[in-house]
């Protein structure tokens, strides 16, 4: 497995950890539709939220959260939208990035709640 595969999948599993202790529930783990992929799907009392997971091992070329693109959030909007209604949920739904820097033996953790709003 690539280097960079095996960073994503430790980010992801921090991620998962810290919502799980936060009280969340994890519905989905890298959610799939056309060319979108999800990297969590979490709930917490009636929102939905869509989290993107971004980690790096350094803050040399900028923060983790500065590498979602606005290609991405688009997909990730349709990607929840299509979740939303297959699944005829009603409730709300909220975007959120969980940005990672892991540096030796230990990681820093930001959860920007309603990040998209930032964009």
């Amino acid at each position: 497995m690539a280097e960079h595969n095996e960073l994503g999948e430790i980010g992801e599993q921090l991620a998962i950890d810290y919502l799980l202790d936060k009280g969340y529930k994890i519905c989905e783990r890298n959610y799939r539709y056309l060319k979108a992929e999800v990297d969590i799907i979490a709930q917490k009392e009636n929102t939905l939220i869509a989290v993107e997971v971004k980690t790096r091992t350094s803050n040399y070329f900028g923060n983790p959260e500065d590498f979602v693109t606005k290609k991405k959030i688009k997909l990730l909007v349709s990607a929840i939208d299509f979740y939303v209604t297959k699944r005829n949920l009603d409730v709300n739904v909220r975007f959120d990035i969980i940005a990672i820097t892991l540096e030796k033996n230990t990681h820093k953790l930001e959860h920007l709640e309603d990040a998209f709003l930032y964009f």
